[in-house]
């Protein structure tokens, strides 16, 4: 397909440093297979880590390890543009302008908001993180992206990015699309700590993309299972099993035979989690080693951020300019 011709997503992630394994369900793997399909643009949200954290001092840092996991997971930054939003000025610009066409009211209903809150315990809530779903609408529609691959818990996000676009081609001229998600079937991969809790580095029930086999292993025993197979010849409840979800995930060929061990008490729990783990370590063996020669060659990596901020500006300083004309602005 001519990349002319392919139709434009935007996705992006708050720069929180190394990926862990619930990125790579909820969005990445997303990200990668894409890039046959459409045309791509990848956002360091350096802004957006600013909602929950004024703390910049490794900003950089984290920048550079979450950037390392995506190009380590398969993002081609010749075909996918890389860029930090902080670098791109007409980000603020369109914010400011789409915070003219949404009401304080409509914001404070995002359930998003309101699960971030509770689960970082932000006491309270300020200006910039009530209003950064409007900066995210800004960031996918400053590139007039037709798709938005997200995890569930973003898709009240893409809702008002859509309330949003329909307000300003009404108002003034049709300039922006009207983007649609894209989830994968594990958009919300469970943490180490259960299946009711999403995995997440800041509630500590993370794998990262770049533990290795004895990491893994190690967090692995600690995770909870069926609660009723308290003896290794117990029948268990696969179903219900936080390691049988990530079998389902990193292991899928087995699952029939995990399933039957499971539920017949042949297939005792360590045995289960010796089993898991050995399958998610073998699946993260060629992105450590991808990362690996990225991490020798930091220099790479500024300059495919560089490449690709030259060139998500171009695009935007084109969206702007059609903004403002149908605007009459200036």
């Amino acid at each position: 397909m001519n990349q002319q011709s392919k139709k434009t997503i935007l996705s992006g992630m708050r720069p929180t440093g190394k990926l862990h394994l619930g990125h790579w369900t909820g969005a990445l793997e997303n990200w990668v297979a894409l890039q046959e399909e459409y045309h791509n643009y990848h956002l360091v949200a350096d802004y957006h880590a600013l909602t929950t954290s004024l703390d910049t001092s490794e900003l950089h840092q984290n920048t550079i390890d979450m950037v390392v996991d995506w190009l380590a997971g398969g993002i081609d930054p010749a075909r996918s543009p890389v860029f930090r939003q902080s670098q791109i000025k007409e980000h603020t610009e369109l914010h400011l302008i789409f915070s003219m066409l949404i009401t304080k009211s409509r914001l404070e209903r995002n359930p998003s908001i309101k699960e971030q809150v509770r689960d970082l315990e932000i006491e309270h809530i300020t200006y910039g993180h009530l209003g950064y779903p409007v900066l995210q609408a800004a960031d996918i529609l400053l590139y007039r992206g037709a798709l938005v691959p997200v995890g569930e818990d973003q898709l009240s996000h893409v809702e008002i990015t859509r309330e949003i676009a329909r307000r300003f081609n009404t108002t003034w001229d049709e300039v922006f699309p009207e983007p649609e998600p894209k989830l994968t079937r594990f958009a919300r991969l469970p943490g180490l700590d259960g299946k009711d809790k999403k995995m997440s580095k800041s509630m500590g029930n993370a794998l990262l993309m770049s533990d290795g086999p004895e990491e893994v292993a190690q967090k692995l025993r600690k995770a909870p299972t069926d609660v009723k197979k308290v003896r290794r010849n117990d029948p268990g409840r696969p179903d219900v099993c936080l390691i049988f979800t990530y079998h389902e995930k990193f292991n899928p060929d087995a699952v029939p035979e995990v399933r039957e061990g499971c539920e017949s008490g042949a297939l005792g729990c360590v045995d289960c989690k010796k089993r898991c783990g050995a399958a998610i370590s073998e699946f993260l063996a060629p992105h450590i080693e991808r990362r690996r020669q990225y991490e020798e060659h930091p220099e790479r990596v500024e300059e495919i951020l560089r490449d690709g901020e030259a060139r998500a500006r171009t695009t935007a300083q084109e969206t702007m300019s059609a903004v403002r004309d149908a605007m009459k602005l200036g």
